[in-house]
């Protein structure tokens, strides 16, 4: 292997000069252009060699399309079983948690994540100012750690001899994880499904830092605290979260491989603790799932005001309930635990935190609805998904509310309401946000029009199939249903039905969006101005569109944004 990588860093450096479109400041020579990068090399040897940001925002969300294609169609099967109460689509309960346990880690590690990465890699430099991001070359390296990541994650689906896929759900809980005396759960497959998860905290770890340093360093003269955009405060706490939450998983991930394979006991039940494993993973955890979110918010407050007419009411208060969002998420993870048995006193105080944490959500919330009131509404695309993503967080967030009352979550613990409530938030809301910014972004990215009327096909789908799905969810988990069993009781059969019908609506929606997408970058109509939503009509014109304008004004595109060339425009923080 050692002896492969050499032939190929030996290949590549005959091929093309790396230096030749290294940007301003990385460390590298100059490129032969007034923008920082030189001429690229053609096809496939410049995607796998390029440190542009932008070009590597680009491979963080192809990598990201394919992982939710995969995971979609994962959870397309289990709701196709989920349909009847018997065992009559995937031929045993085997597969269907090999199903389940993979449709959640690609989700959110392989999904999640990294289409955050996409817009934050592409947009972050262009909105700030900046020449790129503070470390080109650790933003590559960052990104190639994913697709082996994948690989390793998803290597119990291949035909490997003696590899099958993981069956721990997605939170690996102990002792079922720890592979002794548990059958399936002592094979291979799930050692290399926790190693593809390091290298993907790793990732994350890696990008967390690099943005750090290129807001807080890179940034334009004209770019201060006051006025620095939303998105890029949403980025900035999600990077420090991330600089907490995902080393203190890989550090739970090596004790968990230790314990499999050499004999060490942190979470056996003799020498160890199997609930130390629920300490570790959910201190992580539940600050992930901010981590998720906190961008998405960051896109919604940044895009729906450009479609309300006027500026965020309240910028200063959005800012502030973001940083207190990312200190407060670390004072909540046993509200996973109420039924673990954990010391009374102990559990009323992440109760307490539980729900303190729900003020700074509802004082976005108001505020989204704020700007809304009495402004202009253009109900494009990208506003729809705003509107849509705004209504189910907000079904999301009362849902949430309940689970952290002790009481009410000793009886609704582990059944299919948990799984409602959190694909509101997951599906419903963040899915929601990032297509507002794929559709909003796509003239600035592609040069071309997407198909507006499959668009807002799209939206229709995904809003009625989301809350079929998933309410039917939460009435599933009033009933007593237990999440995570591919058999039932007949009476969940109708419920199930309803919500397989949704996710159906679903797959049909996702259906149309990839094929808009593809279609509309090859064959779109061009986009005739530099400003296509005409926001300057409102003065409410950011950055990046002026980046665009500029380059369709020159008659060398340039390959970074060049950002001491312009005026850097933000959202108008600093007036509020």
């Amino acid at each position: 292997m050692g002896l492969l990588l050499v032939g190929v860093a030996a290949f590549l450096a005959r091929v093309e000069d790396w230096r030749s479109y290294t940007p301003i400041g990385a460390g590298g020579a100059v490129g032969e252009t007034e923008h920082g990068h030189g001429e690229k090399p053609a096809g496939l040897i410049r995607w796998l060699t390029t440190v542009d940001h932008k070009d590597i925002g680009l491979l963080y969300g192809t990598y990201a399309v394919i992982a939710f294609v995969v995971g979609g169609l994962m959870v397309i099967g289990m709701r196709t079983e989920l349909a009847t109460p018997s065992m009559d689509v995937l031929g045993s309960a085997t597969f269907y948690n090999s199903l389940m346990t993979s449709h959640g880690i690609t989700m959110l590690f392989l999904f999640g994540t990294p289409v955050i990465a996409a817009f934050s890699n592409y947009l972050i430099p262009l909105v700030i100012g900046a020449d790129d991001m503070a470390f080109p070359r650790i933003n590559a390296i960052a990104f190639w750690l994913l697709p082996p990541g994948a690989l390793l994650i998803w290597a119990g689906f291949f035909p490997i001899p003696d590899v099958i896929p993981a069956q721990t759900a997605w939170t690996m809980y102990t002792p079922l994880s720890a592979g002794v005396g548990n059958g399936n759960q002592a094979n291979v497959g799930v050692d290399l499904m926790l190693l593809g998860l390091h290298l993907t905290g790793v990732s994350a770890t890696m990008g967390a830092i690099n943005f750090i340093a290129t807001i807080f360093t890179e940034r334009a003269e004209e770019v201060t605290w006051a006025n620095l955009d939303i998105f890029s405060w949403t980025i900035l706490t999600q990077s420090g979260l991330i600089l907490f939450a995902f080393p203190l998983l890989g550090s739970a991930l090596v004790m968990l491989l230790l314990d499999r394979n050499f004999g060490t006991t942190f979470f056996a039940v003799g020498g160890g603790d199997p609930i130390l494993w629920q300490h570790l993973f959910w201190f992580f955890g539940h600050p992930e799932v901010y981590i998720l979110v906190l961008p998405p918010m960051g896109i919604v407050s940044y895009v729906l005001p450009r479609f309300s007419g006027r500026k965020l009411f309240g910028f200063k208060f959005v800012v502030y309930s973001t940083l207190a969002i990312g200190v407060l998420s670390f004072g909540v993870w046993a509200h996973h635990m109420f039924a673990t048995g954990i010391d009374p006193r102990l559990r009323a105080s992440f109760m307490a935190v539980s729900l303190a944490i729900a003020i700074p959500s509802a004082v976005k919330t108001f505020n989204w609805i704020t700007t809304m009131w009495n402004g202009r509404l253009r109900l494009t695309a990208p506003m729809l998904f705003c509107i849509g993503f705004v209504s189910n967080f907000i079904i999301g967030g009362v849902t949430g509310v309940f689970l952290a009352s002790i009481p009410v979550d000793l009886v609704l613990h582990d059944t299919y309401y948990v799984v409602g409530h959190f694909h509101y938030i997951v599906m419903g809301a963040i899915t929601f946000a990032g297509m507002a910014g794929i559709y909003y972004w796509f003239p600035l990215v592609s040069g071309r029009w997407y198909q507006r009327r499959l668009a807002k096909a799209h939206f229709w789908l995904w809003m009625v199939g989301t809350n079929v799905t998933f309410f039917a969810m939460v009435l599933l988990g009033y009933g007593g249903m237990p999440r995570r069993y591919a058999t039932y009781l007949p009476k969940f059969a109708t419920l199930h039905q309803i919500a397989t019908l949704g996710a159906f609506m679903l797959l049909l929606g996702g259906i149309i969006w990839v094929y808009n997408v593809v279609v509309s970058w090859l064959e779109g109509p061009r986009v005739q101005s530099g400003d296509p939503w005409n926001l300057e009509a409102d003065d409410l014109n950011t950055a990046e569109w002026d980046w665009f304008e500029q380059q369709r004004d020159s008659d060398v595109p340039a390959v970074t944004d060049g950002g001491e060339e312009t005026d850097v425009r933000t959202d108008g923080g600093s007036d509020e």
